[in-house]
């Protein structure tokens, strides 16, 4: 299993997120991934909060515990705070 295939099971599967319709589009967190350049920790926890259709912003207090939570698995998993995009993809891709 590669980080990001950790990372994800992490998010997805142990803290349910995994992306959700919105706006009538099914919407996946890979769906923000640029095609070149660096994602952030913090980047990469708000585009999981744009595909489940979150504004943590609405209510911070309620949401600041899951934004650390997702912020450390993306430490923990991808070896620091921001990483070259193209170690963000699926081992079976």
């Amino acid at each position: 299993m590669t980080p990001f295939d950790a990372l994800m099971h992490e998010v997805c599967v142990e803290r349910g997120w995994c992306g959700a319709i919105v706006n009538d589009r099914p919407m996946h967190v890979t769906d923000f991934l640029p095609e070149s350049g660096t994602v952030t920790a913090d980047q990469f926890v708000g585009w999981l909060f744009d595909a489940d259709g979150v504004n943590p912003d609405v209510d911070r207090e309620k949401w600041q515990k899951h934004i650390d939570g997702l912020r450390n698995a993306f430490i923990r998993h991808m070896g620091g705070c921001s990483v070259d995009v193209q170690m963000l993809v699926w081992s079976d891709s």
